[in-house]
């Protein structure tokens, strides 16, 4: 059996700074944690929080999951790689998505089409400028460089730091099919933002077509599948499933249009379209305590590891027989000390 690792999923921030974060990626490191992530929505950035709290630690790698590409350019976020790789000692994971278009072209107010070729563009500019081999220059339609038009003065040129490693790995975030293809092919891991051990089928089929594509940068046997698995103890498994349904009503509900929402579709691809219509209308009439109530008991189940000890180490036999290499864990310092030893 493969080795399954584990990390700590901090996320992005709600109102403010989560209370103990720094005590949680202190224990992440001492339990023997492999990896410590943090991420943005339209409120704090990825990318502080992680340097900040990431400064006491010693060990484990510290990425993104994810930085938004249109939060930055292709070059401001390869600077930012390069930076956070020298600060960690070679340790920085550089995770990115495309979001959706509510944020993209609402908080961003930039276009949000073609965001395959986007991601693609992007991925190949922020390897170009940490390989630091020559000028960076980019002839693609999204992101030119140098900039055709303006005062004709733009030259390309080469990151004046040395980048302290010539590869760093990228993770995509990605939902729909072409998406999970296009990390297969062109990343080195993958977040699927949700991920349900006995749903991954179809999932699988889109990662093969990314490995078999001409020029794929991984194989199943070297691609980082990086699951987030909530971990609630609690010997009422109602109660437990309690705390994570209105976490589930949000990204079916509120977290894109009724006309495009990227998590809707994953539910209906893991086999939960009815329950993901009725939750995503409820949400959008402004019922969220009923849309989390509508949310099925089995799609939490399926989703997170929740109820006593004995139950989450039973269900932890699923998700080592996964594709998942790695666990990101969200919980608290329980939590993550029973993830430690489950898995030890």
């Amino acid at each position: 059996m493969k080795e399954l690792r584990l990390g700590l999923q901090l996320g992005y921030w709600g109102r403010g700074a989560p209370a103990g974060a720094q005590e949680l990626v202190l224990e992440a490191e001492r339990l023997g944690f492999d990896s410590v992530w943090t991420a943005e929505s339209w409120g704090s950035d990825a990318l502080t929080p992680l340097a900040w709290w990431g400064s006491r630690t010693e060990r484990v790698r510290l990425g993104t999951s994810i930085c938004q590409l249109s939060a930055r350019t292709p070059t401001a976020m390869a600077m930012a790689a390069i930076t956070m790789d020298h600060l960690t000692g070679g340790r920085f994971v550089l995770g990115l998505g495309v979001s959706g278009p509510q944020v993209v072209e609402g908080w961003y107010g930039q276009d949000f089409s073609q965001p395959l070729a986007r991601t693609r563009e992007y991925v190949e500019i922020i390897r170009a400028a940490v390989r630091r081999e020559e000028p960076v220059t980019n002839s693609g339609p999204h992101y030119p460089l140098p900039y055709p038009g303006g005062t004709g003065l733009g030259k390309p040129l080469r990151s004046i730091v040395h980048p302290l490693r010539s590869e760093i790995p990228i993770i995509l975030g990605a939902e729909g099919p072409k998406n999970v293809a296009l990390a297969a092919e062109i990343a080195d891991g993958w977040f699927p933002i949700f991920f349900a051990p006995r749903a991954m089928a179809s999932f699988e089929d889109c990662l093969d077509e990314g490995f078999a594509r001409p020029g794929a940068r991984r194989s199943r046997d070297d691609f980082e599948v990086l699951a987030l698995a909530p971990v609630i103890v609690n010997d009422d498994v109602e109660a437990a499933a309690d705390a994570y349904r209105p976490i589930i009503a949000l990204y079916v509900g509120g977290m894109g249009a009724k006309s495009m929402n990227f998590h809707f579709d994953v539910f209906c691809r893991m086999g939960y379209e009815e329950e993901a219509t009725r939750i995503q209308s409820l949400y959008m009439e402004g019922k969220k305590d009923e849309a989390a109530g509508a949310v099925p008991t089995k799609m939490v189940e399926d989703l997170a590891l929740i109820g006593p000890k004995e139950r989450i180490r039973d269900g932890l036999e699923e998700w080592r027989e996964s594709i998942a290499t790695t666990l990101l864990v969200n919980g608290d310092l329980a939590s993550m000390r029973l993830m430690a030893e489950l898995m030890g």
